[in-house]
């Protein structure tokens, strides 16, 4: 069943999808129409769960689901990756590839390919004080307090040491 986003604890897990571009504003009104009818139907065992997604930056997807309310298991959170991977195929745009970082630079929202993380810090591109999307926050919480990060507070500091990380 969905509910607003901000009326779920701040407990409530979340899974993070991130697009490879932005999204237009006809692909934000079909990506949230897809997500609502998804959330107010997304179940666990044939049992409702509490639910809401948010679209945020134009560049990612929010799932939540209030676990103290229902538990997702495997199977329905396969549910929400179909959904993520038919969006991307309808739309044209990729939800699941890990290589790109998200970097946010003022008003914009950066992508990095991981194999250009050391060039494009060398060339001033980011530094441990850039801001990144730390897409591994697990909770609401985590989501408002450490989903934006300075890089050199997130996994990114390995490759401020000046050592050359080779992918």
């Amino acid at each position: 069943m969905f509910v607003p986003f901000d009326s779920l604890p701040s407990s409530s897990r979340i899974w993070i999808y991130q697009s490879d571009r932005k999204f237009s504003s006809s692909e934000k009104e079909i990506l949230s129409e897809a997500l609502s009818t998804f959330t107010e139907q997304w179940q666990v065992h044939g049992q409702p769960m509490k639910t809401s997604f948010a679209v945020l930056h134009d560049q990612f997807i929010v799932l939540a689901a209030d676990e103290d309310f229902n538990s997702a298991s495997g199977c329905s959170i396969d549910g929400s990756v179909r959904l993520l991977k038919e969006m991307g195929n309808q739309l044209g745009m990729d939800f699941f590839n890990r290589n790109l970082v998200a970097f946010k630079k003022e008003k914009e929202t950066i992508l990095i390919p991981v194999k250009d993380l050391n060039k494009k810090r060398i060339e001033g591109t980011w530094d441990e004080n850039t801001f990144v999307f730390n897409n591994l926050v697990s909770s609401i919480e985590t989501l408002n307090k450490n989903w934006i990060a300075p890089a050199g507070t997130t996994w990114l500091k390995r490759y401020l040491t000046g050592e050359k990380i080779i992918l």
